[in-house]
């Protein structure tokens, strides 16, 4: 109920202010741009058209202000054209000429102005009519007695109705149709406010929101690209570390072998055992480190699978939930089994846990995967840690993730990566 009394208190708010913002924009506006483009002929109309460009942008920023609290969410702040650095003073001043957004609030005060005048009218309108329906018990009486007149108009609906022509039938019929006013404002004024509202953020915000996406597919991509030369460099440092090592030593055993065959056979036989053994290892590290690159289970079985898997060979006990419909897009399965294993490992590590616990959820537009521990906490991204390649892999899908480690733990990370 308080939400809601608040909400109507910030619609009627915006319904009432808007009047006052839209008029002096829309005259603003229309007269500065009709000068300037009726007078661009003689080059006087130019400066006037830059400074209404100039002028409108306070006004959308007026305009803008309450649009936050009646859509209930945020929304993202214009970008005006810029010029360079070293441009001259008169080619700052005509920059807002070649910029659309500029433009825009100028439609903007054109189309809004019609809309707040109906919005202003009708919130003024049903609030005084509600007020006065409630309230007419507690004034007319006066009224009556000032006046000597009793006929205000109720008399007559209240006998249509068969109730008389009394004063209590009068006020009862006053107070219905006060309570009626009153369950309807809510709704009127929040159709108004968002029908208002939903103008103003097409034209004043729509530009923006397009740069702000821009920013964030690119901000994707270079998280991706980052990404993949980090796993790039640790497959490498694996390889270098381990199979190329191992590679190494097996050739040199196998040519200690052939010197050996000749003379010691006994030896050359128990070499070739070691090598035998040595080629064993390497055939495991190698599909350990394909594991890492592209998981057959994965690939072959789906995420369900593959983290049941991981589950399995982890260090800590593992308590695994998934609500799973199908198969995803490779890079949103790809991305929730890797995230896993990196948490996975960060707490086998790190955390001194006893277990940990993995959800995996469809929530229709998304997946939502939490990992948890009982260990130590004090979990964080930064690089050289555990958790510092989580950002990039995540960011690279355009994905969200939060993490909660206090000290002493426990700690709780969730990843929504989407899957549309």
């Amino acid at each position: 109920m308080r939400k809601t009394l608040r909400q109507l208190g910030i619609d009627t708010g915006y319904l009432l202010s808007m009047f006052f913002i839209a008029l002096p924009a829309f005259i603003i506006g229309v007269t500065g741009t009709v000068l300037g483009v009726g007078t661009a002929v003689i080059w006087i109309g130019v400066p006037i058209a830059a400074a209404t460009l100039f002028a409108m942008r306070g006004m959308a920023a007026a305009g803008r202000s309450m649009l936050p609290a009646v859509l209930r969410r945020e929304l993202p702040r214009p970008r005006y054209k810029r010029a360079r650095e070293d441009a001259s003073a008169l080619r700052r001043y005509l920059t807002p000429l070649t910029d659309g957004q500029s433009w825009l609030n100028v439609l903007w005060a054109v189309a809004i102005l019609p809309i707040a005048i109906t919005g202003f009218a009708v919130a003024i309108s049903w609030w005084c009519a509600t007020v006065a329906a409630l309230l007419y018990p507690a004034y007319s009486w006066i009224i009556r007695a000032a006046t000597d007149d009793s006929d205000d108009g109720l008399r007559y609906a209240t006998e249509w109705l068969g109730w008389g022509d009394s004063y209590l039938a009068q006020s009862i019929l006053a107070v219905i149709g006060g309570v009626f006013m009153a369950l309807t404002l809510v709704p009127v004024l929040r159709g108004l406010a968002l029908a208002q509202a939903l103008v103003g953020k097409g034209m004043l915000t729509s530009i923006s929101g397009l740069h702000e996406r821009i920013d964030q597919l690119e901000e994707s991509r270079n998280a991706a690209t980052s990404a993949e030369a980090d796993a790039l460099r640790r497959i490498e440092r694996d390889i270098h570390d381990g199979p190329q090592q191992r590679l190494v030593g097996l050739g040199m055993e196998l040519a200690r072998v052939k010197r050996q065959l000749a003379t010691n056979p006994e030896a050359a036989q128990e070499t070739l055992e070691a090598a035998i053994a040595q080629t064993r290892e390497t055939i495991d590290e190698l599909r350990s480190l394909s594991r890492g690159i592209a998981p057959p289970i994965l690939t072959d079985r789906g995420l369900a699978a593959a983290l049941a898997a991981l589950a399995a060979r982890s260090l800590v006990p593992v308590e695994l939930e998934t609500n799973l419909n199908g198969r995803y897009k490779a890079s949103v399965e790809s991305t929730v089994y890797f995230v896993t294993a990196e948490c996975l490992t960060n707490i086998a590590k790190h955390s001194q846990a006893s277990k940990a616990t993995v959800a995996v959820e469809d929530w229709g537009d998304r997946l939502v995967l939490s990992v948890g521990d009982n260990g130590i906490g004090g979990a964080h991204v930064s690089k050289g840690h555990g958790l510092s390649g989580l950002t990039d892999r995540v960011k690279a899908v355009e994905g969200q993730w939060t993490i909660d480690s206090p000290d002493g733990g426990p700690t709780v990370i969730v990843v929504e990566v989407p899957c549309v």
